[in-house]
């Protein structure tokens, strides 16, 4: 019979599978060793923002007048002027190590109990992180000497510090829990060692071989610092389910009594199409991220791309081949009590739960859609309120953490230090006369000659209200006339900037994704019914993940649960990751189960029998991907940082309703309802060659090579 690509690529695979085997290894080799040679390459924060402040921020570098790290101090006592002994201390130290420069005179608070000491670091903002570790000793020195002050430190360098060692300890946290997890559940699943490695072994090799390539990528492409954390998160995820996938359909097979060269053939041309079909899936609609117009998620585009691209072809290239060279060794190690392969129609047993869900379902496809429409709409109805903005340092560690204590207090103590609007003034010639007169309103102003560029300072106590002043009234009464061109960059402006792109970006990535889809699932089924279903479920989904992470993240409703809290407002670029990646991710839920019901309707069967088969069917896969892949997005929300705790429980929410309410509720007694309607196909679309959705028929004579079966050799 004509075989699918699929199925053509397994076939080869397990008749080669030395090559396959070896070849993988090669590659992953290769990649990870010359990736971690070349390193990664950051973005700068002109590459990171939008707007006026990048533009600003473009201006400084282009002229070479980079960014010095500043940092500040604060020194407090209970009693007025008790800080100065400390602070005379304080600046000796400082000066002692070295790595400071335009080291300030203290400036004293109202209250006469605190004193404020600024400076900056030398060399490079973008190393300073690595060469501040002294000046946080020396502050820490100061503190331990002079037990009746306290010392507050905050600035660029320290909280660089504090944000690179926090990332690469929770970096290593996912690693270190994740793995175990899915490891454990695929134990659970599959009740044998060896096929529970499987899948992680494969998953873990293709995100190291993901890693090296993203290195070689950053070098034309540059990244964001958590790049690699959410190419993990997606690659791991991504790539255990591919291979649970195809290594459930292949055991499922065998249970029914099938060879083993037919089992895996059969494998390779349904889950092994489901794959790919998943996979390219994923692909494009990451690539949609492009749109967005920022650098940040053009990133994220080629981060998941990669890692989604290698372990697709992981899956289908060197898994059968493994499973060709394991034979019923893929049994070795069973667990008691666990393993229950072995009998015929054990497949059966496993949607046992699924069937008895389904009966009501099926017999009441009315009530049950409408159910669990209602129960969608309640989660996603918190998201009609989202505030998204670019979380601030001192709001991503917990309002707790030494960073976010030093930063409420000097606000406090000196409104608008922490985070003061940086004003880039651009002129053909800086020193006219028309210029220099507008310069003279400002008070803290920094002219450079050489390049006809001057930096002004200015405390922003009330944040955004300030922002739109300084933008709307004050730049343009001080330098309208002049010829000169300000532009406003700092925390704040950044913050605003970045989020106005982001909304004017999320529309044309939303139309990308869901004529992709669209696409991909009418040609896939040939049906325009099927194609707007899944767009949908998908928003459903995306709207119900939305109304979670607002309640949680937001509003803090149960943030505590998780050690969390409400910060007022979500992570800017959230939102549009949040919807790309769902859009992707639940198209291997919707392809999987959609064309176990589409093969079964094709052998005969009516669209409510086809149904009931298909989610029975693929019930023990989909709820053993999801169970993974909620376990991985939820060990990362439960790391430190406020992004990555909002990205793991949007994903693991999103994912855990996809796989339940909306596979196993909504979408039987939507297409119930639907009946032969969801078959239909356009009349355009009916000369095109059709997806064989169709088990294949068993061959005669060797399918697929030498397979073992328990003997070594």
């Amino acid at each position: 019979m004509r075989r699918n690509l699929a199925a053509r690529i397994g076939v080869w695979s397990a008749h080669h599978r030395k090559t396959a085997i070896l070849g993988w290894l090669l590659f992953v080799v290769l990649a990870a060793g010359i990736g971690g040679a070349s390193g990664m390459v950051e973005m700068t924060n002109a590459e990171n923002g939008a707007g006026d402040s990048a533009r600003a921020e473009q201006i400084l570098s282009d002229a070479g007048l980079s960014h010095r790290a500043g940092e500040m101090v604060m020194v407090s006592s209970a009693e007025p002027d008790g800080w100065r002994t400390a602070a005379r201390e304080l600046a000796t130290a400082l000066g002692k190590t070295g790595e400071v420069t335009g080291l300030q005179a203290p400036v004293a608070a109202g209250n006469g109990k605190d004193a404020l000491v600024t400076f900056e670091m030398k060399g490079d903002a973008a190393t300073a992180s690595d060469r501040v570790q002294p000046v946080l000793d020396a502050v820490e020195e100061v503190q331990k000497g002079q037990p009746g002050v306290t010392v507050h430190q905050f600035g660029d360098a320290s909280a660089g510090k504090w944000l690179g060692d926090l990332l690469s300890d929770d970096f290593k946290k996912a690693e270190f829990t994740a793995v175990p997890l899915a490891l454990g559940i695929l134990l659970v699943a599959f009740g044998a060692v060896v096929a529970a490695l499987l899948p992680v072994g494969l998953a873990l090799t293709a995100c190291l071989a993901a890693f090296g390539l993203l290195s070689l990528a950053s070098h034309q492409l540059h990244l964001f610092q958590t790049t690699y954390s959410v190419m993990f998160l997606m690659g791991f995820a991504v790539g255990v389910d591919y291979c649970l996938f195809y290594l459930r359909r292949e055991r499922d097979e065998r249970a029914a009594g099938r060879d083993a060269e037919t089992a895996l053939r059969i494998a390779a041309a349904t889950s092994g199409r489901s794959v790919l079909v998943s996979g390219l899936t994923v692909m494009v609609a990451m690539a949609g991220m492009f749109l967005s117009g920022l650098l940040l998620f053009k990133g994220f585009a080629v981060a998941t791309i990669i890692v989604v691209f290698i372990a697709m072809m992981g899956s289908v290239t060197v898994l059968p081949a493994l499973l060709s060279w394991l034979g019923d060794r893929i049994d070795a190690g069973r667990v008691p009590l666990l393993n229950r392969r072995g009998k015929r129609g054990a497949k059966k047993q496993s949607g046992r739960f699924a069937g008895k869900l389904l009966r009501p379902v099926l017999a009441r496809p009315k009530f049950f859609a409408a159910l669990s429409v209602v129960v969608l709409l309640v989660l996603a109805a918190p998201a009609l309120g989202m505030k998204t903005e670019e979380l601030g340092l001192e709001k991503q560690f917990g309002s707790q953490s030494e960073l976010a204590i030093a930063y409420r207090d000097i606000s406090a103590s000196f409104p608008g230090g922490p985070a003061p609007a940086q004003v880039v003034v651009e002129a053909d010639d800086i020193e006219a006369p028309a210029v220099r007169k507008a310069l003279g309103d400002f008070d803290k102003v920094t002219v450079h000659r050489a390049q006809n560029v001057a930096e002004i300072e200015i405390p922003m106590p009330h944040g955004k209200a300030d922002l739109s002043e300084l933008r709307e009234h004050r730049l343009p009464a001080a330098f309208d006339g002049t010829g000169a061109r300000a532009y406003v960059t700092g925390e704040t402006a950044g913050s605003v900037d970045f989020t106005a792109q982001l909304k004017s970006g999320i529309v044309p990535v939303f139309l990308f994704i869901a004529a992709v889809t669209f696409l991909v699932m009418l040609f896939c089924f040939r049906s325009y019914v099927i194609a707007v279903t899944a767009i949908l479920l998908n928003l459903l989904s995306v709207a119900a993940a939305y109304g979670v992470m607002v309640a949680v993240f937001q509003h803090g409703w149960g943030a505590s649960l998780i050690g969390s809290e409400g910060v007022g407002a979500i992570e800017s670029w959230m939102p549009l990751f949040v919807l790309v990646v769902l859009f992707g991710l639940s198209m291997d839920y919707h392809v999987f189960v959609v064309s176990r019901i589409r093969e079964a309707h094709g052998r005969g069967l009516s669209t409510p029998a086809a149904i009931d088969e298909g989610i029975r069917r693929t019930a023990g896969a989909v709820t053993g991907a999801a169970v993974i892949m909620v376990a991985v997005f939820a060990v990362f929300g439960t790391l430190s940082m406020q992004d990555m705790q909002q990205m793991g429980v949007g994903l693991a929410v999103a994912v855990l309703l996809d796989a339940t309410i909306v596979r196993m509720v909504l979408l039987p007694s939507v297409m119930a309802l639907l009946g032969e309607r969801n078959w239909r196909t356009p009349r355009g679309l009916s000369r095109l060659p059709a997806l064989d959705h169709s088990e294949p028929e068993p061959e005669h004579g060797p399918a697929v090579g030498p397979v073992a079966t328990g003997q070594r050799g």
